[in-house]
Order: structure tokens, then sequence, then C-alpha cells
């Protein structure tokens, strides 16, 4: 099946139509590289995209299809699976390649020798690895709430879904197209693909196979493949014309690039962000780096993040909009549970008028309330 344009690109695509008449001569930023045709500077989407995180996480354990599901029900226009590698080399929708968090892989004695100490991307970490299982292995495990003392309610679905593979996700996709008659976008990341390339699992190349089975290759295909290290998103440009997205984090720099000099404030400066047009469709900040907080833990006043972005051609899709008291700012806050649900439109109209294009949410049917009320 061949998809329709995403509505990513079908917005993109007017909006840089719009920008390029808008633009004065002289005022498109200039090519780095020969040959390299200059970044078209972009508009904010008239209508921004809401990225189900995880899926609706902020309802059903992450990473499972039922949280994709719902969160396609609660009109998310893209659903976003994190990526690890299993022993043989299949692609699983996990957060982390440690499970013990995620699964019931403790509850299981047939696997308690394989609890690991190891070392990723310079941290250290103990527990259960995907990459020590086989998928009829880890098919056995059951996912597991990863918040419960914030999401009390998600543990009643303990014990019920399986840990689903890539190629799971993408036949639900199709399949809720079908029965929706809706475009669904899916955003893969990538996790700790340096890790895994030095134990010989790379995951570039079954991503880039399993998205060309499923017409997912394009240039505008709805997906956008992330991830926070640089090496893979450059590798990837030349693997595959499909979208895509560099995520920077609110500290530190890229695990591949560690050691170099590169933090993630550094690739947010002008010529960090050129950089990026070079090789990516998006850029994907932590929300703060678009609007900080106060001390007080109020909204403060917008960067020049977006509007940086933007004259580099590049959209910009934030993260992460969770609707609990204890992870809004202070003034959209309700009652005084930190778990309570506070007023997430609050939050996600000060990002849209700051000018993002689209936002990651655990929450996805007060997300895409709050954008349609924008």
């Amino acid at each position: 099946m061949t998809r329709s344009i995403s509505p990513y690109r079908r917005a993109l695509v007017a909006a840089t139509a719009l920008s390029a008449v808008a633009v004065a001569p002289g005022l498109a930023p200039a090519s780095a590289d020969p040959g390299t045709p200059a970044s078209i500077p972009v508009e904010q989407l008239e209508e921004p995209l809401v990225f189900a995180h995880r899926g609706a996480s902020g309802y059903r354990p992450e990473h499972t299809l039922a949280a994709y599901e719902l969160g396609v029900e609660q009109g998310a226009d893209y659903i976003e699976p994190d990526l690890v590698s299993t022993k043989d080399g299949v692609l699983v929708a996990r957060h982390e390649n440690e499970i013990s968090g995620t699964t019931d892989v403790e509850a299981h004695p047939e696997f308690a020798d394989r609890k690991k100490t190891k070392t990723i991307d310079g941290r250290q970490f103990t527990g259960w690895f995907t990459e020590d299982f086989t998928l009829a292995e880890l098919k056995t495990l059951r996912a597991e709430e990863r918040i419960p003392a914030d999401r009390p309610q998600n543990t009643q679905y303990n014990g019920l879904y399986e840990v689903p593979t890539l190629e799971e996700v993408l036949t639900l996709v199709d399949e809720l197209e079908a029965e929706t008659g809706r475009t669904i976008g899916v955003a893969p990341e990538l996790k700790h693909s340096t890790y895994f390339d030095s134990i010989g699992l790379s995951m570039e190349e079954p991503l880039v196979e399993t998205l060309a089975e499923f017409d997912l290759d394009e240039a505008d295909s709805a997906v956008a493949i992330q991830s926070f290290e640089v090496t893979n998103l450059k590798d990837l440009n030349g693997m595959t014309d499909a979208p895509l997205v560099q995520l920077l984090d609110g500290s530190g720099g890229p695990a591949d690039l560690a050691g170099s000099g590169v933090t993630y404030e550094s690739m947010l400066t002008k010529k960090g962000i050129k950089r990026i047009s070079k090789y990516a469709d998006w850029l994907s900040p932590y929300k703060l780096w678009v609007i900080p907080r106060t001390a007080t833990g109020e909204l403060g006043e917008p960067t020049g993040v977006v509007a940086t972005a933007h004259k580099a051609g590049l959209p910009v899709v934030i993260w992460t909009m969770r609707a609990e008291n204890k992870n809004l700012p202070t003034e959209c806050r309700v009652g005084a549970d930190p778990i309570a649900i506070g007023d997430l439109a609050c939050e996600v109209h000060a990002y849209l008028d700051a000018g993002v294009d689209a936002f990651f949410t655990d929450h996805p049917d007060l997300g895409v309330a709050a954008r349609d009320a924008f």
C-alpha cells in the first residue's frame, strides 16, 4: 500500500511556498556547501501537529499496541515508537534497552541469570537488556507501567500487553488507516545507536529496510526518524529519503560525539542549527530551550530557537507535554495534588504562540483539544 502525502509534508509544502514568496530577495540563507541548495525558510504550520509520545502513555503503559491505538483514537497525527534491538537483530519498541522498569522480567526466574551491569553512553545501568534476549524470549514478557507513582491508574493494565516489534507497530498503523481513512504518521526514535553498533547490532539498516517494506521511505512519507545522536542521522540521510529529526536534550551532548566539545546547547546556535539543516528535516529541542521557566517555575520569555530554525528551513517539534500538575508550569496547575491533571492547554498555547510546529504529548486527547482551540 502506498500512503498519501503525510500531514506534515502537505502543510510544510504549503508553508514553504508561502514563505518563499514572503522572503525578500537576498534574505534566503546561503548554502554552506557548493552544489547544495540553500535552505528555504519556513513558517509555522497553520495546523500544528500532535505526536502521541510513546503512544497515549498517560493512559496506557507506554510502547504497547494498546497505547499506540489509543493515541490514534484520541486524534494524534503521529505515534512514536522508541526502538532498541533484540539479540537476534529485531527492532522492538521500548523506552530503553534496560527493561526492568517496563516489563515483568523480574518475575521470570528463567531469566534471573540475565541480570547484568553495563555502561551505555557513559552511564552505568543494572538490570535486564533487550540485546540479551531473542525476540521469542521477549515475547514471553509483559509490559508494565514505567512510572506507577505518577500514573497508578495505568497499573491496572500491567501484564496484558506484549513488547511489540516495529513491524507490528507499522501493521497496526496500516489497519488503523484503513479503519479511519486518515493518514497516521510514525516517528520512530533510534535509541543508543552507537552502543548497539559497538555490539554488532546496527539498527539503521533494519529500520530502513522495514520502512521500505511499508512504503515509508520517501520524502513525503508519513514518517519522522528521530535520534539524539548525529552520526546515525547523517548516515540515514544517505540511506533513505524519509524525513529525519534531530533531537536535542536539555543538557549534555550527543553520545556519539562525546569528548568532541559538541553540546546540545552549541547545536542550538545559529551555526549549529544551520549545520543540522544539512542532514535533518526537523529540529526537536527539549521544550525549555524554546520557553525556559523562571525560578518560581512559571513560563519565561521565548528564546530565538524557533525563529532561527524556521529561517534555516527546519520546522520545530518540542517534547514533552505532560498533563500532571508536577510537570506543568506553576500557572497551569490545578489544585495541589502533584499527579492530578492540570491545564495542559495553558502550556500548549504558550508554545504554539512561540511558533512551534508540533509537540509530543503523553495525553493526546488533551493535546489535540488544545491544538484545535489554538
